[in-house]
């Protein structure tokens, strides 16, 4: 396990931020063309910035999602398991989730190219 700072840590870092500011643009800024991204509360996927922001602005149109990156641990070259603190609110305020979970990314050329949310260790 790993908080050190890599240049991949730091591009994640930045990732949360922006998600949890709502900035999407910012967000998107991090993730290469062909990104792959789970339709967490959905199932599926969406392919590409455009499909991403069109998710999140429906995600947040229905709830209140706060991610915080605990901890990183390298897997291999380019890709890396995030454990995340997820609370995850109603538009009114009141939680609905308070958990840990892992979101593994696949980093390629400085840019996220794929996310998955799986089990932690």
């Amino acid at each position: 396990m790993t908080n050190q700072h890599s240049p991949e840590t730091d591009l994640l870092r930045a990732a949360y931020a922006a998600f949890n500011a709502r900035d999407i643009d910012a967000a998107v800024a991090t993730m290469s063309p062909s990104v792959a991204w789970p339709k967490a509360f959905k199932g599926g996927f969406v392919r590409g910035p455009e499909e991403v922001r069109a998710y999140w602005t429906e995600q947040w149109s229905e709830i209140d999602p706060h991610v915080e990156p605990v901890s990183f641990r390298p897997e291999g070259v380019g890709r890396i398991l995030v454990d995340v603190h997820q609370v995850v609110r109603n538009l009114a305020g009141a939680v609905l989730g308070d958990e840990h979970v892992g979101h593994r990314f696949t980093i390629e050329d400085g840019l996220i190219q794929a996310m998955e949310v799986c089990p932690l260790p």
